[in-house]
């Protein structure tokens, strides 16, 4: 049986802040309330390293009965029993990943269009991150924002979950919400808070 997917997606981030590590801002989120972490690391570390620190930051979760996805490093995922993976267009390919992984894995997938959305949503994904919806800071090059219609038109036309990702703040998670998303997928607007903990509650507070 695959894991439930969760309705507010920590995207954990040492770049945009270096207050806290991947693993201290899991701690700290599912400590809040977070149902789901997403361990997204794009600097050039080695292969040990992301499994330690994703090895940590599954038990911290696993304690908090909350859910830890793998950005990408479908190899790192498998070694660390990690029962999640979100891959977009230039990480492994979802039949790929799905081989390689338990049948029971969730594996997330990325669409930046209703186009790319169609396609996705027919692939063997449990759900789909879409966006940038209000554009976003974390990318050097990002995809053209979509805006809240061309999201509803997603959500209501694909068949499977939608996970909203894009500079997603919390006076807009209710706009999001309207539109059908299953929930969002945030970074700056928790993990860049001066209160960190407080950030991730509030968002659990407006998801619930």
């Amino acid at each position: 049986m695959r894991p439930s997917i969760p309705r507010l997606h920590v995207i954990t981030d040492e770049t945009l802040q270096s207050q806290y590590s991947h693993v201290e801002l899991a701690r700290i989120c599912v400590d809040a309330g977070a149902d789901g972490i997403q361990y997204r690391e794009k600097r050039e570390k080695s292969y040990i390293e992301h499994v330690q620190s994703v090895t940590v930051m599954l038990q911290i979760c696993d304690e908090a009965n909350a859910q830890l996805i793998v950005n990408d490093f479908v190899n790192v995922a498998k070694q660390a029993n990690v029962s999640a993976v979100h891959l977009g267009r230039t990480d492994v390919s979802i039949p790929t990943a799905r081989a390689m992984l338990p049948d029971d894995t969730m594996i997330g997938g990325t669409a930046n269009s209703l186009d790319e959305a169609l396609l996705v949503s027919e692939l063997d994904v449990d759900y789909l991150g879409v966006g940038p919806v209000f554009g976003t800071s974390s990318k050097s090059s990002p995809a053209p924002t979509l805006g809240i219609s061309t999201l509803r038109e997603i959500c209501d036309r694909v068949n499977k979950p939608v996970i909203a990702i894009g500079n997603i703040q919390l006076h807009s998670v209710g706009a999001v919400l309207d539109s059908g998303a299953h929930g969002v997928a945030v970074l700056s607007a928790i993990c860049c808070a001066q209160d960190v903990a407080k950030a991730t509650s509030d968002f659990c507070d407006i998801l619930a």
